[in-house]
C-alpha cells in the first residue's frame, strides 16, 4: 500500500541537509530499485530554483503504517535532526 511520508525540517535543517543528503538519497533509491517508490523529493518555500528546501515528500509501498514509520525513523534526515516532524498518512494514486 501506498504511504505519504511528509518531513518537515526543524530550524536547523537547512544547515544539516547537506552533509545527511546522500544517506537520504541512497535509502529512497534502494527503495526505488525495489519498485517500492512512487515519488519523492523537497518541499520549497519558494519556487523554482532559489527555493529552499523546508521539508520533504516521500510516497512509497509499504505493507502497513508500521512499516513506513519504521523505515522513515531510521533515515538520516530523521536521526540527524533534518525533520523536526514526520506524518505518515495512506495514500491512494488515483492519477496518472
Amino acid at each position: 500500500m501506498w504511504f505519504m511520508i511528509l518531513g518537515r525540517d526543524g530550524p536547523e535543517g537547512l544547515a544539516r541537509r547537506p552533509a545527511l543528503r546522500p544517506a537520504h538519497l541512497q535509502r529512497a533509491a534502494a527503495l526505488a530499485a525495489a519498485g517500492r517508490l512512487l515519488l519523492a523529493g523537497p518541499l520549497l518555500d519558494e519556487p523554482g530554483d532559489s527555493g529552499r528546501p523546508q521539508g520533504s515528500l516521500i510516497v512509497g509501498d509499504f505493507a502497513d503504517a508500521a512499516e513506513a514509520e519504521a523505515w522513515i525513523a531510521a533515515d538520516p534526515y530523521v536521526s540527524g535532526g533534518v525533520f523536526a516532524e514526520v506524518e505518515v498518512r495512506p495514500f491512494r494514486q488515483v492519477l496518472p
